[in-house]
Order: C-alpha cells, then sequence, then structure tokens
C-alpha cells in the first residue's frame, strides 16, 4: 500500500527549516526504480536525522503522540504561574481540541452513564483522588467529594473502572434512555442556474439521495424569484407552497401558510421515539410534517422525479440586470419548518448557491448589473451599504439555527460571488460545512459533495446537536473559542474578563460536528503572584482542564466524550528554559493564523502583517540565545527553530493576504482555517513540497524556488488545491510518448507516482482539493511559484540554476526575512 504525502508531513515541515540552517540536510539515495514509495523516503530521511533536526523531530512526535490520545494540542505545554509572565509569552494560553478525533478500536465506549461531580458537573477521571473505603472520589477542579453510583459498590484499587485507569484520559459513553430522532437533510438548491449548471446539480442529488440512510428524513425546497415549499407526501399529485421571495416572512406566517399553525412546537428530542410507517411518524398527524419530511426509502422516487422535471426559474431576466434570486427567504423558510417541525434534533439544510442574493432578505447586491459586488476595498472603506445588512440578517438566523440545533451547510459553486462572505455567521455558528467551487460539475463540488454520505474509513463521521463544555482548575480563566460554535452564555466564575471570540461562557452549542472539527479555546492565569502561597500559583504543581462533548450520533443514539489533560505551572521568570521546553511550534502556529483571522474580521485599522511580525520579534527577544546589538550571535533553540518560518508563510497566506481574493474566498478560506485541526491547518499555512526524480525515491523538498528542476516533479500540497508540476524536460518526455513505450516503463512510473499520492490526499480531504496539473514556465505554474519561497527573483544579482527558474515578485525572500529579525530581536 503506498504512502502518500499526508502520512509524512511532519517530515516535511521539519525539513523545511530556514535555509540558513547547518543542520539541514537532504537525504538522496542513488539510482533506483521509481517505484520506491514515500515510506522508504522517510525510513533513509529518519535513519539520517541528527543534531538539531533530529532533536525538533522528536519533539514535534512527542507533541503528536498526545495529540493522538487526547486529541488536544497547546501552544504551551507548561504554563507561567503569573499573568504578567503570560502575557511575555506572547503567544497565546490556548488549546486546539478536535472533540470527535477517532479513538483507539479497544476503547468501545461504556454503556453508562459517567459520574460527575454534584458541584462543577465534572466527570470522573484518572486525576481524581480515590477513598477506596467511603467509596467517595474529589474532584481535582473544585475538590468536592462526591459518593460513587451503586453500580461502582465493587471499587478497590485491584478493581478499578475505567474512568481511573492513567492511560483513559479520553473516555466515550453511551447515554443511556436517550433515543434521538432520525437525521434529517433538507435541500435548497437554486434555480437561477444556466441549464449546464441545474443539470449538473440535480445528476449530484440524485446520486445522494440513493446514498442518504433509509430512515434520514428529506425535505426538498428551490427558490428562484419566489420560494417554493414542495409537499413530498403526495406523490402522484406534485405540490408546492409558495413564498413571494421579496417580501420578509417570519415563523409564524410559515407555520400559517404550510398549514402546520396551532399545532405546536413539535416533538422534542428524547420525549417521543419516531418510528416510520407508511411515511407517517408515530404520534404526529399525517396531514402535517410527514407532507413536507419523508424517510428517504419513502420519498426517494418522488424526489427524483421532482428533480426531474425540475426547470429553471420561470421569470424573464433583462439583459442588464441579474436574476431575482431569494437566498435569504429560502433559508428562512428552511430554517422555520425544521424549527416548527424538529427543534433540538440533527438537522441539516443543505444550500446549494450558484449566485448573489438580490431579491428580499439577505440581498448582497442590486438586480442592475451596473451595480458591482462588494470586494475588499469596498468593506475597507465601509462603502458597501448592502452588506452590514445582509450580516445582520444571517446573524440573526445563526442564532435561530443554533437555539433550534439545526446546520446550515453552504455548497457555493458560480464564478462570480454569492455572499459567503456574508453567510459566514450562519454557517460557522451552526457548525455548517462550507464548499467553494466554479460550477456544479467541477470535481471539486462532486467529490466533497458526495463524501458527504459515504460510509467506511473515509466518512466525515457527521454528528449532530453537540454541546462542548470546559472545566478548568481554579487559577485557569476561559476567554472563549473561535471554531465552528455559538455561545451558549453559561457564566460563571472560570470565565475571564477578556473575550476572544465566543466568549462569557464555559459552555458552547456545536449544531454541526465531525472528525476532524477543532475549536481553539484560550485561557489565562487567574492570579497575577507568583509566588507560592495562599495568593499565587504553586510551582511545579499541576492543573487540570477538562472537554466534555455530548452529541448525537449519525444513528440516533446520544452519546458523551470526557477528555481530561493535565500540565504544569512553572516559573516562567527564573526558568524561561524550562517554559520553552514546553513550545510547540505547530499548534503555536495554528494558534496565531486563527487570531490573527479572527482579529482581521472583528478590530478596525487591524494591520495583521505588523501584528504578526511584532509578536515574532517579542517571543524570539525573550526565548532566543543572543548577545545584545550583535545579530551575528543569534543562535534558534530546536523548540524554537521552525516557528519563525511559520510565521513567514502565514504573512504570505490567503488568511492574511487579501489582495487577489474576493470578500467570498477569503470567508471561505477562514472558515475552514477555523474548523481543521493542526495538522490540516499547518498544511494551509505551510504546504508541503515532495520532489520525484528518476534516480531517487520520493523525497521531502524545500518550500523554494531552488526545487525545481527540469527533470523533476514536484507535487506541491496546499490543502484547498494539488499541483502536480513537471519540469521541462519531464514535459518535453512526456508529449513525445516516451511514458507508452515498455522500454521506459521507469519513466511511466515517474509519472504515475505523483498521481497516486494525489488520490490519497483527496481520498481524505475535505473540501476536496482542486487539482492543478501544470508543467514548468506554462500559465498555470503560478499556483506553484506563489507558494515558493522568492530566494530567486527578476532582480537577484545572481540568476537561477541552469534548469532552474525565477519569480517575478518584490517579497522579500525568507533569508532577508530571517536577517532582519535576528537584527530586531538582538535590539536592546
Amino acid at each position: 500500500m503506498r504512502h502518500g504525502p499526508m502520512k509524512n508531513r511532519n517530515t516535511i515541515l521539519f525539513l523545511s527549516l530556514h535555509l540558513s540552517s547547518p543542520a539541514l540536510s537532504l537525504w538522496r539515495a542513488p539510482a533506483q526504480p521509481i517505484s520506491h514509495s514515500l515510506a522508504e523516503a522517510q525510513s533513509a530521511l529518519d535513519r539520517n536525522c541528527c543534531g538539531t533536526v533530529g532533536r525538533l523531530r522528536q519533539a514535534m512526535a512527542e507533541f503528536a503522540e498526545m495529540e493522538a490520545v487526547d486529541g488536544v494540542r497547546m501552544p504551551w505545554n507548561v504554563w507561567p504561574s503569573s499573568r504578567v509572565e503570560a502575557s511575555k509569552c506572547v503567544v497565546p494560553l490556548a488549546a486546539v481540541i478536535t472533540p470527535l478525533r477517532a479513538l483507539d478500536p479497544s476503547m468501545s465506549p461504556l454503556p453508562y452513564g459517567p459520574p460527575r461531580c454534584k458541584t462543577c458537573r465534572s466527570v470522573l477521571n484518572p486525576f481524581c483522588r480515590v477513598d477506596f473505603a467511603a467509596r467517595l472520589w474529589i474532584c481535582p477542579f473544585c475538590f468536592q467529594r462526591n459518593h460513587f453510583p451503586p453500580h461502582y459498590a465493587s471499587i478497590s484499587e485491584s478493581n478499578l473502572p475505567a474512568e481511573l485507569f492513567p492511560q483513559y484520559t479520553t473516555l466515550e459513553y453511551v447515554l443511556p434512555g436517550e433515543i434521538a430522532q432520525p437525521p434529517v437533510f433538507m435541500f435548497v438548491l437554486d434555480t437561477c442556474l444556466p441549464e449546464e449548471e441545474l443539470g449538473f446539480l440535480k445528476t449530484a442529488l440524485t446520486q445522494a439521495i440513493v446514498l442518504l440512510p433509509e430512515k434520514a428524513l428529506v425535505g426538498l425546497i428551490t427558490y428562484g424569484t419566489h420560494v417554493h415549499v414542495h409537499e413530498l407526501g403526495f406523490g402522484l399529485c406534485p405540490k408546492s407552497y409558495v413564498f413571494r421571495g421579496s417580501k420578509e416572512v417570519t415563523k409564524e406566517q410559515i407555520l400559517d401558510q404550510l398549514g402546520l399553525a396551532g399545532r405546536g412546537a413539535g416533538p422534542q428530542r428524547g420525549v417521543q421515539s419516531v418510528g416510520v410507517k407508511a411515511g407517517v411518524w408515530d404520534g404526529l398527524s399525517g396531514s402535517s410534517i410527514s407532507r413536507f419530511l419523508l424517510p428517504a426509502s419513502d420519498c426517494e422516487f418522488t424526489v427524483t422525479t421532482l428533480l426531474d422535471e425540475l426547470q429553471r426559474d420561470a421569470f424573464p431576466i433583462a439583459s442588464d440586470e441579474r436574476p431575482a434570486r431569494s437566498t435569504g427567504t429560502a433559508l428562512t423558510v428552511a430554517a422555520g419548518l425544521l424549527g416548527a417541525c424538529l427543534p433540538g434534533t440533527g438537522a441539516r439544510i443543505l444550500a446549494f448557491v450558484g449566485g448573489p442574493c438580490t431579491e428580499g432578505s439577505g440581498t448582497i447586491v442590486a438586480k442592475e448589473l451596473s451595480e458591482t459586488i462588494r470586494s475588499h476595498k469596498d468593506l475597507a472603506k465601509d462603502a458597501a451599504p448592502k452588506f452590514t445588512k445582509a450580516v445582520k440578517f444571517y446573524d440573526g438566523l445563526a442564532k435561530q439555527l443554533a437555539n433550534q440545533g439545526h446546520v446550515l451547510d453552504l455548497f457555493a459553486c458560480a464564478l462570480d460571488q454569492v455572499g459567503v462572505a456574508e453567510m459566514k455567521v450562519a454557517v460557522e455558528r451552526s457548525g455548517g460545512l462550507v464548499v467553494l467551487a466554479e460550477s456544479f460539475g467541477h470535481s471539486v463540488f462532486k467529490d466533497s459533495f458526495k463524501r458527504i454520505f459515504q460510509s467506511g474509513d473515509s466518512a466525515l463521521g457527521l454528528s449532530f446537536s453537540g454541546i462542548f463544555e470546559v472545566s478548568c482548575s481554579k487559577d485557569v480563566r476561559i476567554l472563549g473559542t473561535i471554531g465552528p460554535c455559538a455561545s451558549l452564555e453559561k457564566k460563571g466564575p472560570a470565565c475571564g474578563d477578556t473575550v476572544v471570540g465566543e466568549g462569557n461562557t464555559t459552555a458552547w452549542k456545536m449544531c454541526g460536528i465531525d472528525r476532524n472539527t477543532s475549536l481553539a479555546v484560550f485561557f489565562e492565569v487567574a492570579s497575577s503572584v507568583q509566588q507560592t502561597g495562599a495568593a499565587g500559583v504553586p510551582i511545579g504543581q499541576q492543573f487540570f482542564l477538562q472537554f466534555l462533548t455530548g452529541y448525537q450520533h449519525a444513528d440516533g443514539q446520544m452519546m458523551l466524550r470526557a477528555t481530561t489533560v493535565t500540565r504544569r505551572w512553572v516559573d516562567g521568570t527564573t526558568n524561561p528554559e524550562e517554559l520553552l521546553a514546553g513550545f510547540d511550534q505547530e499548534a503555536a502556529a495554528v494558534i496565531m493564523a486563527r487570531l490573527a483571522s479572527f482579529k482581521m474580521e472583528n478590530e478596525d485599522e487591524f494591520d495583521a502583517t505588523r501584528w504578526l511580525d511584532r509578536s515574532l520579534i517579542r517571543l524570539c527577544s525573550k526565548f532566543g540565545d543572543y548577545r545584545k546589538e550583535d545579530p551575528s550571535s543569534f543562535n534558534f533553540s530546536p523548540k524554537l527553530a521552525i516557528y519563525p518560518q511559520f510565521m513567514f508563510n502565514l504573512r504570505r497566506s490567503q488568511f492574511v493576504q487579501v489582495f487577489n481574493n474576493s470578500p467570498d474566498e477569503t470567508a471561505y478560506f477562514r472558515m475552514v482555517l477555523n474548523r481543521e485541526n493542526v495538522t490540516n491547518s499547518l498544511v494551509m499555512i505551510q504546504p508541503s513540497l515532495i520532489s520525484y526524480s528518476i534516480n531517487a525515491p520520493p523525497e521531502p523538498a524545500l518550500l523554494d524556488v531552488a526545487a525545481i528542476a527540469v527533470d523533476r516533479i514536484l507535487l506541491l500540497d496546499a490543502y484547498f488545491s494539488v499541483v502536480i508540476f513537471h519540469g521541462m524536460t519531464i514535459a518535453q518526455w512526456r508529449a513525445a510518448g516516451y511514458h507508452n513505450q515498455p522500454e521506459y516503463e521507469a519513466f511511466a512510473q515517474l509519472l504515475q507516482a505523483p498521481r497516486d499520492d494525489v488520490q490519497a490526499i483527496i481520498k481524505e480531504r475535505f473540501p476536496v482539493p482542486r487539482l492543478v496539473d501544470c508543467d514548468q514556465h506554462k500559465s498555470q505554474a503560478r499556483f506553484l511559484l506563489a507558494k515558493l519561497n522568492p530566494s530567486a527573483t527578476y532582480n537577484s544579482a545572481a540568476g537561477p540554476p541552469p534548469g532552474g527558474d525565477i519569480i517575478f515578485t518584490d517579497d522579500v525572500s525568507l533569508q532577508v526575512f530571517m536577517e532582519h529579525l535576528q537584527k530586531l530581536a538582538v535590539q536592546s
């Protein structure tokens, strides 16, 4: 089995040290068949790592192992004992937690509810002190004494429950008696599409209906100038309820027009069991809700027929106008219908949008083509009046979806902008998925959409109605979270004074959650006194954090996952080396990326590049090894060696540089960054590069223009796109058809190797990346050149090496960046 680049990302990252590092050397084997896998290159690199690079690899492996157990990565794995010292650390105290990270298969869920502290509601964990004689356990967070439940009566030092085993810091419970409704999928289709695009969309939906679980409930809404809610309960007589797209509708009006008024709020989760019989729910009137929501097994033929007969919006469009598209009204109707039928259960609104909203609520641009869609420059100058109003509308929709426990997934496929920037708040707070593509026929959309309904190892593991809670020791305060969640406004003494993201709470709603969904939780030290004592934090002692995630599994079962971690206090003033020893450079880069993106969206006149530069200078000044005013004496600790390069690439990334990107694209990039785990986020910040040549196995290459050679193939994984770049000689051989001749089998294998690795990447990635296949000196080579370090540019003193390339840019190279960093860090 081939091991793709995803398996070797840590190798790639640690090899991508700044170019001046004397320890850096790439291993290259003698001529061998190209069939060698990346695993063989990995093994050889392991054998040849030494010195600074070897120690760095060991440190990263240590943090990765900790993440594999609990799904938690922290930039600081030991914390300073005072708030003042924490502020001097520059990188905030935080944790990137992936609540539903895949557990070891041997750790099956426990078939009972967890014992919880009667004061702080934390769950029994290995760090609790236990009095076996009295059958008591002491909570490490509030020190409350709690009795064990009756079924723990046989507990003893030789007969421990799973919760008290030291290695079981993460456990999952099956909550008994909690039975949820089947998942609901409400499809909301834009019919103002060109005929070809509408055909692509109908084909994708027809295939998706077949993949849905039999008991999953399905609804269909189409919209253009007006909004049509289709009845699925009477397949022999197609019927739909029409709402005017230009008119704002309230929830009461929606229920009244659909004939649901006076029927109450519908069944609550866990209160009424739902069975499916003849298309009618047990306990609910067949003439009401089941007209609009039916099990997939009962309505497959009806939905397929409706899709086959679905036509473009019939209202005429003037040549100088855009279509009348009422996206906001359609989403309002969908949310209102689900809120009346199924509040509190797992439901997803899947919105397929092919253009900007020009009618009714959420309008982002006028129908007249003479009015252009807002740009970043318009937003910076406050010259986009419709933007603020649309964001306010979607903010209200986000609150409604969070209260109902429902998800908004957005599939935006168009060459123009569709309003992703405005809809961001509703998608992100409801925990929805987002896919941005050029067309509904593009592989980015088709493959991503198909993955939502896949099962097996490549499944997303979609879950619903999650509630995420954090408990912490008394000297720790919670500032907030950045990620796909909404605040539940559960305030308490653990809430900090400062707010970051969704703050002033210790609990958040996660309406949609999957295996890779990650939250960045920010903390601060409560104490401001460094010495040991009643008013300070005891140096060397432990503190504890517990993350609880209750959610509805895809099969309807209610689950609870509890993760408890511990870290240690240190005195950062007298022993900064001990503090630096716990520094996780990868997690720190992801935290800074999320924080910079958040500040750019919420703080006026915020200069992200300058903020990142100043933060890096302060960090290097505090933890670097140097003599004052002597830049040549500056040395990086292995614990800090690659962090400057992460910041260099972050400054150049699409999260900070909005030039040449639309507001929709920027919002899309940031939404995906805010929901992915550390490993995937790092690929967005600093892409990985693999080199393939005829005389050596695949090997990691420096993310530098110097990696380009005429006899190499480069594979760039930038997360949102994957680029296969052929050197000029390779492209000429391929054009001559040498790979089709039996005597050149090695060349055919060389061409096929990166494609096999791309398929491994695509298989485990969501959204599916765009594949770019290009040759040296061709137009699409810009996708690679834009990500490389410009060590050779058009104005460099020395030209490119023979067969190499240059980059036409005025950006500074990594070498120049490092020189300036060292100069500024050593200043008094």
